[in-house]
């Protein structure tokens, strides 16, 4: 089976540094696929290089089986790979419902004429309503973002996300910086996206990594330690002394 997102030999370095170092990764479709590790392992990095905001330094991405090593940020959001950020990149001072218009209209390339006839694209809102019906935010469609409650705003992240039509969803600590009351509602929207969206995350609350996901993907320093099933990943010792910070048999 082609993978949905797979890189080959991918390394990203900064000077004589490397961030990510030769990292072999292999998404198939439709997968729960998290990405662990401890803080500054090159999770973020990664991410980053994937999607097109850096470039690497050597090695190849492919979605599909088609090279996207070379194309665009933009360019791969339109062969279907879209990401949510660590820290929100929101227009604060839209409101929640344009925010979400204003990506459909970026995907149908339509973003020149968002002022003079947003408001009048009844297919556009009509849209855009029923990705914010998904993650729960209608009541609060016509709220301006900076007044939205923080957990919210990540749930709008995802709701933006889909509006770009995503065969494949990167989700970069979607519960970053939320309560954990909250974290648990993000992950259920999550949890209830389509089968067939294909989805890779990072995330630091391992409860909701072993709950969620169906794949696990281990770095450390730059590179995937190991990669296995949840219950694989729970019982390495590997994973137990380096990342979940205890040895075996004993808590840390």
């Amino acid at each position: 089976m082609t993978a949905a997102l797979s890189t080959k030999d991918l390394s990203v370095r900064f000077g004589a540094f490397r961030a990510v170092d030769g990292v072999n990764l292999n998404v198939r479709p439709g997968a729960r696929h998290a990405l662990i590790g401890p803080n500054g392992a090159g999770k973020t990095t990664l991410v980053h290089a994937l999607t097109g905001s850096l470039s690497p330094t050597e090695g190849s991405i492919a979605i599909f089986g088609e090279d996207i090593t070379r194309l665009s940020e933009k360019d791969r959001v339109r062969r279907g790979l879209a990401r949510t950020f660590q820290i929100n990149q929101l227009f604060r001072g839209l409101s929640v419902l344009d925010n979400v218009v204003l990506a459909i209209m970026e995907r149908d390339r339509k973003t020149l004429a968002f002022w003079r006839s947003a408001a009048a694209d009844k297919r556009a809102h009509d849209e855009a309503r029923e990705h914010l019906a998904f993650v729960n935010l209608t009541p609060h469609a016509d709220r301006a973002v900076r007044d939205l409650p923080y957990g919210s705003q990540r749930l709008l992240e995802i709701a933006i996300a889909l509006a770009t039509k995503p065969r494949i969803l990167i989700l970069d600590e979607p519960a970053a910086g939320v309560p954990s009351s909250e974290s648990q509602a993000i992950f259920e929207r999550i949890h209830a996206l389509p089968q067939d969206l294909t989805l890779l995350f990072i995330e630091h609350d391992m409860s909701l990594v072993f709950r969620f996901s169906d794949r696990i993907s281990v770095l450390v320093a730059g590179q995937v330690m190991v990669e296995g099933t949840p219950a694989e990943i729970s019982s390495d010792d590997r994973v137990k002394e380096i990342y979940l910070g205890r040895r075996t048999g004993h808590a840390a």
